[in-house]
């Protein structure tokens, strides 16, 4: 039986960083859970990698065939966002093992929907000082910043990723990203024991 690795953290604590190393490591063997969202591609995003780029139709045809395992709506400074994971025909867990980005009520959904002997939560820290910084030097790389979006979402992941919320979830291993290449150690040697039970 496979396992899902649902990855987890605030804006800007370097989870999507993580997230790409651990797919490239060949000693894991982590394949990709390609999330779907109705929000504009981003520069330098491409499509089925990131995300799935889809308007409000294809989400609707999606969650008709009852494809749509959770689905979350954002409401931004550009107007509703949906974020949501189909179980398409991409994703076998019998066989294989997989890694996806998420959030507490994600993983909530999916442990609902694969059961929670195939979920596992992995959760990284950033000292919130440290994610502004971050979120401001990434924000001010675009062609064009969109800072209200950055604040926003900055102050939402406060409730997002509450302590009540994460020990409602039970989501207990939790990583430091003080030092990138010491937190994936860490991170893959969870996995690593993980896959080994």
């Amino acid at each position: 039986m496979g396992k899902i690795f649902c990855l987890m953290g605030k804006s800007s604590s370097g989870k999507d960083t993580i997230y790409k190393r651990l797919l490239a490591d060949e000693e894991l063997g982590l394949r990709r859970i390609v999330p779907y969202t109705t929000r504009p591609i981003r520069e330098g995003e491409t499509e089925g990698v990131e995300y799935h780029f889809v308007d409000e139709a294809e989400l609707a045809r999606l969650q008709a065939a009852g494809l749509v395992v959770e689905l979350r709506s954002y409401n931004t400074v550009h107007g509703i966002w949906k974020y949501f994971t189909v179980c398409d025909e991409e994703l076998d867990t019998d066989r294989f093992s997989y890694a996806l980005i998420g959030t507490p009520e994600s993983w909530h959904a999916m442990k609902e929907y694969f059961g929670p002997e195939r979920m596992t939560a992995i959760y990284v820290e950033v000292d919130d000082g440290e994610r502004l910084a971050r979120a401001l030097a990434r924000e001010k790389s675009q062609a064009t910043p969109h800072y209200a979006e950055m604040c926003r979402r900055f102050l939402a992941d406060q409730e997002d990723f509450s302590e009540e919320k994460l020990e409602k979830e039970g989501i207990t291993a939790r990583f430091q990203n003080a030092d990138l290449e010491q937190c994936l150690g860490e991170i893959k040697l969870f996995i690593q024991k993980c896959l080994a039970v």
